[in-house]
């Protein structure tokens, strides 16, 4: 398995659809592995194929509770209910975050590495980050979301030389997709 570069925003890739995925292949599923590898390298919870470089219907999740990582072929939003407001971020757009409208519920829909077609419903983080992935696969990026353009701020990332205190911690409920 390899660490992919991941691209990063203004790259015109990010802006591109991906295509569906006919048939599955070794490659496809090399692929996948490589970008949960990726992935977890980065510390995100989800990656889209674009986001390497890569113009296929192929993302992959990976919640912090969630031993395993899915990767999930041709996705597909099925119905989205309800609206909140949450932070996102992106591993694209590396040092920024910003408050965005998703859903509440969706019923997902994809193929899984086995190429079986899985259906079901999601809320929470797992949802939000379907939905952050399967935006990146149709050329959307968080940033189209933004409640006002206000809302995206810069994160300020500790130095290698300081450490965090308790009080340093965020304890918000707000999640953050990367």
């Amino acid at each position: 398995m390899a660490i992919l570069p991941i691209l990063e925003i203004p790259n015109p890739l990010l802006r591109q659809r991906a295509k569906k995925i006919r048939s599955l292949s070794n490659k496809t599923i090399s692929l996948a592995h490589d970008m949960v590898e990726t992935m977890r390298e980065a510390g995100g919870v989800g990656l889209a194929a674009n986001q390497v470089g890569v113009l296929q219907r192929i993302i992959v999740i990976q919640l912090p509770e969630e031993e395993e990582a899915r990767i999930y072929l041709n996705p597909e939003i099925l119905k989205a209910t309800g609206s909140r407001k949450i932070e996102e971020g992106c591993l694209s757009l590396p040092g920024y975050r910003g408050i965005v409208t998703r859903s509440i519920k969706i019923r997902f829909q994809a193929l899984d590495s086995n190429f079986k077609t899985i259906k079901f419903k999601a809320d929470n983080l797992l949802s939000q980050a379907l939905e952050h992935e399967v935006d990146h696969l149709n050329g959307i990026l968080y940033t189209d979301h933004l409640v006002e353009h206000e809302s995206l701020y810069k994160i300020e990332e500790p130095k290698p030389t300081e450490t965090l205190s308790e009080d340093d911690l965020d304890t918000s409920s707000s999640f953050t997709i990367k």
